[in-house]
């Protein structure tokens, strides 16, 4: 399974990762904290509260020999961050992943976890349950792979930092913002342990290196127009049909933007998430007003909100053209924030020289590098200046209902986690 170019010590490290580690941990972190953890990207749903998940993984850290410190930007919803220093100077190497999962609306639809979306289920070599892929499996891999390298009695050089974030979901305002603007945090590498798997069951399957991620934003579309009884739709500019029809302009409008040399998984688009309309007590009336939520997506640097909101105003009006019974406003749904996309770290720089390098020896392959969609804390770090990269077992589009891990890969992940660490700070066995 392990190339050559590992060491017998390597091995020695690697071997103490198990699957029943991994699973008994992974079982353990889905469920502590939930679902009082789930915290929506919705600006107007109450914010995620981390505590009891952050108490459990600050305990494992320090169970490891880390100082851990848990600082708090709003309360029940602290950071953990646990340093370990090197017996030499070195670079300093940060481990990353996020304590917050995604809510549950539909716990009918999890028919792989018995109906209790927390309750960790194995089907194969599948775990199903909500933070599963995103993504407390991918945690527990990075917690399986500090506590082997630190019982191994490892010298390592540098520091070795643990910072596990809340608020991640919702772009990193009480996490990875906080401690890297307000309490100054600046490894000189981080690694997030977030998805990026791709491939299986029955064919080749692999980790992707991401060394870069597109941003999003949020954007709502009022449209005005008539309201009227429903017995006269014929003398009513009703918005909903509107709608209707704008949607179709909105899945295949351009965004103004530079084609970047590193592209994402999908160019910049719109992602239709929600119409909202009528009044309750008053289907008898055709309503006056229709809002249409929709997320941009794959954003590349170079594009603003402003270039965004100006992009899908032009669609909006050539829609609506000779129309002057709609009105329609365009902007930022309040309360979001927009994420821009970040530059990529180069495959000649660290942390993604060395982690191709692990990746080739334990795999066999060099690992595809990729731009990824989705937010994560990663984005946080390099706008900080930091040479981040994620890299993780997840699905890099995992299911909203039975969201599911591969194992094996889990097992993997943690693994090459554990022997990037030991050869990017320079051991000594």
């Amino acid at each position: 399974m392990h190339g050559p170019s590992l060491s017998p010590f390597e091995k020695s490290v690697v071997e103490n990762i198990t699957e029943e580690a991994w699973l008994g941990l992974a079982t353990d972190l889905i469920r502590c904290g939930q679902p009082r953890s789930g915290n929506a990207l919705d600006p107007d749903q109450p914010h995620g509260e981390e505590e009891a998940i952050a108490h459990m993984v600050a305990g494992q850290l320090m169970g490891m020999g880390f100082d851990v410190e848990m600082p708090v930007k709003r309360a029940g919803r602290p950071n953990v961050v646990g340093r370990q220093q090197g017996t030499s100077p070195g670079p300093s190497l940060m481990i990353n992943d996020h304590l917050d999962t995604y809510p549950v609306a539909e716990p009918e639809k999890w028919d792989k976890t018995d109906f209790d979306p927390y309750k960790a289920t194995r089907h194969g070599d599948l775990l199903y349950a909500r933070g599963t892929s995103d993504t407390r499996g991918n945690m527990a891999s990075a917690l399986l792979a500090l506590k082997a390298v630190q019982a191994s009695g490892v010298s390592l050089k540098g520091e070795l930092i643990a910072c596990f974030t809340v608020d991640e979901e919702r772009d990193g305002t009480d996490g990875s913002i906080f401690v890297t603007r307000e309490l100054g945090l600046r490894p000189d590498y981080s690694i997030t342990a977030e998805p990026t798997a791709w491939g299986g069951p029955e064919g080749p399957w692999g980790m992707s290196v991401s060394t870069a991620n597109s941003g999003h934003c949020l954007v709502e579309i009022t449209l005005k127009g008539t309201k009227g009884h429903i017995w006269r739709p014929d003398i009513i500019a009703n918005p909903i049909l509107e709608a209707g029809r704008l949607l179709g302009e909105l899945k295949e409008m351009p965004f103004t933007h530079v084609p970047h040399k590193f592209m994402g998984h999908t160019p910049p688009m719109t992602s239709v998430v929600r119409i909202r309309s009528g009044l309750d007590g008053e289907i008898q009336f055709s309503p006056d007003t229709c809002v249409i939520t929709l997320a941009v997506v794959g954003i590349v640097p170079g594009m603003s909100m402003e270039s965004v909101v100006k992009d899908i105003d032009r669609v909006t009006a050539g829609c609506l053209a000779g129309r002057n019974d709609i009105a329609a406003e365009v902007r930022q749904v309040p309360g979001s924030m927009f994420v821009a996309g970040t530059e990529p770290v180069e495959e000649t720089e660290e942390p993604v020289k060395t982690l191709m390098s692990v990746y080739q020896t334990m795999r066999g392959e060099p690992p595809k590098l990729n731009r990824k969609n989705a937010f994560n804390d990663t984005i946080r770090f390099r706008e900080a200046g930091i040479n981040a990269v994620t890299f993780g077992p997840g699905e890099d589009g995992w299911a909203a209902d039975n969201e599911w891990i591969s194992i094996p890969k889990s097992v993997e992940a943690a693994r090459i986690y554990a022997v990037t660490i030991l050869r990017l700070m320079s051991h000594k066995e």
